[in-house]
């Protein structure tokens, strides 16, 4: 799981002992207060998307199974548009819009978006899972095309689990940040330690980490 220990390893990195410039830890500062509000509003769509993933996720978890019943595709479409929804702006997704350990979870953010959406996106149209398809999937239908995505079901699967492994670790990883940078003396009112508990809470392994692990036989 090469994505989720990366992920893993810059929310530890986040943690780390740091000591910027003023002028540069104050950009910090403002740059965590405003991924901690691109989080506050995230909440929605992505609580919405977990919730959709959970309900088709113990199916799939073992691999796309040979025949889907009429639950599991509407299941499939609906995590599939609970993905498509998730949106950020362009500071978390350009390269150096963000520094300090808001830059490492902005990554971690963008990790999740990137990954579900992909993964959903492929596992709607891999056979016999879905039928429906975005008008830039080659057919579903075509041996070629069909006999591809069941090959690589197993890379989809995994991506959905990792994006939602990255997710998990933003809790953690945005106290850690916050404790870094100074805490509520630091930040006042416009990052409250009741805000970054609140954030802990929704992002949380407990929150959004899917179940049961992917077993080996899932290969990727």
């Amino acid at each position: 799981m090469v994505l989720a220990s990366g992920a893993a390893a810059a929310g530890a990195a986040g943690c780390a002992s740091h000591h910027p410039k003023p002028a540069a830890l104050r950009l910090e500062r403002t740059d965590l207060v405003l991924l901690a509000h691109t989080l506050q509003r995230l909440k929605g769509p992505a609580t919405a998307e977990v919730g959709a993933a959970r309900v088709v996720w113990p199916t799939l978890a073992g691999g796309v199974p040979p025949r889907a019943s009429p639950a599991l595709r509407r299941g499939v479409a609906a995590a599939t548009r609970r993905a498509r929804a998730l949106g950020l702006p362009g500071f978390v997704t350009t390269e150096g819009g963000l520094t300090g350990p808001a830059a490492k979870l902005g990554g971690m953010l963008k990790a999740y978006v990137v990954l579900t959406q992909r993964g959903w996106e492929h596992l709607a149209v891999t056979p016999p899972v879905g039928a429906a398809r975005p008008a830039s999937t080659p057919s579903a239908g075509s041996p070629s095309v069909a006999h591809l995505l069941r090959a690589n079901s197993g890379l989809y699967i995994y991506s959905v689990y990792d994006g939602h492994y990255d997710l998990s670790l933003i809790g953690k990883a945005i106290q850690g940040a916050y404790r870094a940078l100074g805490g509520a003396p630091a930040f006042g009112a416009a990052l409250t330690p009741g805000q970054v508990a609140a954030l802990a809470r929704v992002y949380s392994i407990a929150s959004t980490r899917l179940a049961p692990h992917p077993p080996p036989s899932v290969t990727v």
